[in-house]
């Protein structure tokens, strides 16, 4: 039985810098261990951080083809900074319709079991969820062993954490009672905005004697930078004091 982790950075709020947490917890990851990362946005924004946003990639070359089609998974050729990529394109935004009117197999189980084939390859799996409820979100839930919450330290972010926890309890009664929620990570916090200390209190009284909340990570520039050069921040700058912060999320993550 593979012992692969299988984890799901999940927030259905836009900003939440859930492409950020997926991108760098991948590269400290793959610094000692096999590590895959799945871009189920169709924002594609993770497959832009790796470095492919300018490749014209055909539809078997995305992860639409292996849930809309149901062909093998594609893997780009060759790691990036040590991490394997499961690439998408806004192809994928299409890939809704067309799965809801296939009945031929359960619809949430169609990621799980594409990753089937490639879990004797790696320790580690990150999917990259889309900031919604849909199919794509439901499916990359069903597939993950465990969920990561990004969650931005503001009001209209943490609106949304009931329903976040609601829709993960509907997934475990229905049927992946096994998927944990592995922790929250507080995200672009600022110590010196009432507004960010304020609600990071709200979320340590609401969840924090359940779930594991991790230090939060500071809100900086460093990281759109790091993203727009196509690196994790412990490359672009890695005296960072994120990159410590990082470094024990990625720490606790090992010891799941």
């Amino acid at each position: 039985m593979t012992s692969t982790k299988i984890i799901a950075s999940f927030n259905q709020s836009g900003g939440a810098a859930k492409t950020t947490i997926t991108h760098n917890l991948g590269y400290h990851l793959a610094q000692k261990h096999r590590v895959l990362l799945v871009d189920m946005d169709p924002q594609a924004s993770l497959t832009a951080f790796m470095g492919l946003e300018s490749v014209k990639l055909e539809i078997g070359q995305t992860v639409y083809s292996a849930i809309a089609e149901e062909t093998p998974l594609y893997i780009w050729e060759k790691p990036i900074h040590g991490m394997h990529l499961v690439p998408t394109n806004i192809q994928l935004a299409g890939a809704e319709q067309k799965i809801l009117t296939d009945l031929t197999i359960d619809n949430r189980q169609r990621l799980k079991l594409a990753l089937e084939d490639v879990l004797d390859k790696y320790d580690y799996i990150l999917i990259d969820c889309p900031p919604s409820l849909g199919i794509l979100s439901i499916m990359s839930l069903v597939a993950a062993t465990h969920i990561v919450i990004p969650v931005e330290t503001q009001y209209k972010c943490y609106l949304g954490t009931n329903q976040l926890l609601e829709t993960i309890a509907r997934i475990k009664k229905g049927g992946h009672k096994k998927v944990q929620i592995a922790c929250f990570i507080p995200t672009k916090y600022d110590s010196r905005n009432l507004q960010d200390t304020g609600i990071l209190e709200e979320i340590k009284k609401q969840v924090g004697e359940r779930i594991h909340i991790t230090n939060p990570i500071p809100k900086s520039t460093a990281f759109p930078d790091a993203a727009q050069a196509h690196l994790p921040l412990a490359l672009y700058k890695k005296n960072h004091p994120a990159v410590s912060t990082l470094e024990e999320i990625t720490k606790y993550i090992t010891q799941l």
